[in-house]
């Protein structure tokens, strides 16, 4: 399946389109998500810290997705970064 990873925050360096699209195999989960993802930011991103990929969180339209969960149906995922400042 075809999922499309809208970025935000820092990560948003990682693709001047705003988002990247992974072909995942059907019902991987949000750790496999999160793990091509780490690869892909890896390969093609290097400016980006795969790290950051790991302690962000991932959410659906509706809900904040844990690792255990699957990725939705529709395959439409973003990534949020973690936040700081005051």
């Amino acid at each position: 399946m075809k999922v499309r990873i809208t970025l935000f925050g820092a990560l948003r360096d990682a693709d001047s389109r705003g988002y990247i699209e992974l072909d995942m195999p059907e019902q991987s989960t949000i750790a496999a998500l999160r793990e091509a993802l780490q690869h892909h930011v890896h390969d093609h991103a290097p400016p980006i810290s795969a790290g950051l990929v790991q302690r962000s969180a991932f959410a659906s339209e509706h809900e904040i997705l844990h690792n255990h969960r699957t990725v939705p149906e529709d395959g439409q995922i973003a990534i949020l970064p973690p936040v700081s400042g005051g």
